[in-house]
């Protein structure tokens, strides 16, 4: 069996995916040691990325499971490529590290169906509908007919995939599994039943449904923040880490960035970490015009330190002027997800510019509220 363990986790907001918990072990632990107790594997070879390879070799956890810890490549194929070079077993199996929820039941599947095949993977119908858009709007539905989601683990007769595996290691293209490889080469892969429970751990959301599923509450918590600015004489709007030409900037001791002030309180009370009056004081003349987005790097880096992960935000400007136009509202969406780690599907900026009362309904100011959830690392 080999796990790929050298990917980035970029979706989870940086930092190794892998050392997040699930049931109180790491999510490579429990990979590991779940493919380790299907009575077909009689060796686990783990690829990481070489920087890790020493970490993991000390590691005294995989040394009880007497696993092989090898350096991987630049590209999936070529990690895999790595892996089964190192095995020896007729049959080869791979399987992403990020799906720790795999049982032994399926692995004896995907074993027999390699051998009777020459190569199988497990993979479930896609049963919802299926739509094709262009921007936001739907153009057409596709149709589902034969359509299948492929888990892991994938196997093969080692020939078979070594030779599929090495034709395409160094190659430009990412090759996403091992079906597409063997594809490629013209050998037949046949389907097992997959397990809806096998699921791979890419976002904040998949771990909070891993840690359902094995047993354990995800530990999410919601939590709201606020702010509001008037405006001022100067130009230059800030709002949501963004430039907004031609409308007055907000007054504040920062930028008056209302939105980015109203997502750093939210992240606060989440934390435990107050509000961001507190955390920098309006007396404090370094922070006297800071861009908010160095205060919210700030706000970010308590959160993780409390071992916490930004799952989604919602965010709701108020007022009268000026006009944000749908580009606009994404572009903030867009740098908001880059700079929490969120995911940009759960990231939410919308803005009510119409029937609005008070100051913000006069155009004097300029209201911002934000929900955020998190779920703990």
């Amino acid at each position: 069996m080999v796990v790929v363990a050298a990917g980035s986790s970029r979706r989870m907001g940086g930092g190794d995916k892998l050392a997040l918990t699930i049931g109180g072990l790491p999510i490579l632990r429990r990979t590991v040691t779940a493919v380790a107790s299907a009575p077909e594997v009689d060796r686990v070879i783990v690829v990481t990325a070489a920087e890790r390879v020493d970490e993991l070799r000390d590691a005294t956890w995989l040394a009880e499971l007497d696993a092989t810890v090898i350096a991987g490549g630049r590209r999936r194929q070529d990690s895999v490529a790595a892996g089964v070079r190192a095995a020896t077993a007729p049959i080869v199996l791979v399987h992403d590290a990020a799906r720790p929820l795999v049982s032994p039941e399926l692995v004896t599947r995907v074993v027999a169906g390699a051998a009777q095949h020459g190569a199988a993977i497990p993979a479930l119908p896609v049963v919802d509908a299926l739509k094709r858009v262009e921007g936001e709007r739907i153009i057409d539905s596709a149709d589902r007919g034969g359509l299948y989601r492929a888990q892991t683990p994938q196997g093969a007769r080692r020939e078979l995939l070594l030779a599929a595996a090495e034709a395409h290691a160094g190659g430009a293209a990412e090759i996403p599994d091992e079906a597409d490889l063997l594809a490629r080469g013209g050998i037949p892969v046949a389907i097992v039943a997959g397990d809806p429970s096998n699921i791979k751990v890419t976002l904040p959301e998949d771990l909070a449904q891993a840690r359902r599923l094995a047993g354990g509450s995800d530990g999410a918590r919601t939590t709201l923040g606020t702010d509001s600015h008037p405006f001022g004489p100067a130009d230059g709007l800030q709002l949501g880490g963004l430039l907004v030409e031609g409308a007055p900037r907000l007054e504040g001791h920062s930028d008056g960035d209302a939105v980015l002030h109203a997502l750093c309180d939210a992240l606060l009370a989440a934390s435990g970490g107050g509000d961001l009056g507190r955390l920098f004081p309006s007396g404090e003349r370094g922070t006297r015009g800071i861009d908010s987005r160095e205060l919210l790097a700030e706000v970010m880096r308590r959160t993780r330190a409390a071992g916490l992960l930004v799952s989604a935000l919602d965010v709701t400007i108020l007022g009268a002027r000026p006009r944000l136009g749908g580009q606009r509202l994404d572009a903030m969406a867009e740098l908001i997800a880059e700079l929490t780690g969120a995911p940009r599907a759960r990231v939410s900026v919308k803005a009510a510019t119409g029937n609005l009362s008070g100051d913000e309904g006069a155009g004097r100011v300029i209201s911002a509220s934000c929900l955020a959830t998190v779920v703990p690392t």
